[in-house]
C-alpha cells in the first residue's frame, strides 16, 4: 500500500502502549491515528508554552510610553 504520508517508528514502554490501545479502542479509531492525535495535541501545547514565554519577555520590556497608539498603527 503506497501513501505519501511520511511514516515513524516509535518505540514506547508497555504501559504507555496499552494506554494509547486503550483510548483508540474507546474512540473506534485506530492506533496510529490515535498516536497522531496524542502527538498533535503535544505539538500544540509546546507551541503554545512557547508563545508563553515569549509573551512574557515582551510584557517585561513593554513600555506604554514607548508603544504606538491604534490611531498611529492603522492611521484611523
Amino acid at each position: 500500500m503506497a501513501t505519501k504520508m511520511p511514516r515513524l517508528n516509535v518505540v514506547l514502554e508497555p504501559p504507555m502502549y496499552f494506554a494509547i490501545v486503550s483510548m483508540a479502542k474507546k474512540e473506534g479509531i485506530s492506533l496510529s491515528l490515535k498516536a497522531r492525535d496524542l502527538i498533535r495535541e503535544a505539538l500544540d501545547f509546546c507551541e503554545d508554552s512557547f508563545w508563553t514565554k515569549e509573551a512574557n519577555k515582551r510584557e517585561r520590556t513593554f513600555s506604554r510610553k514607548r508603544a504606538l497608539s491604534h490611531k498611529k498603527v492603522w492611521g484611523k
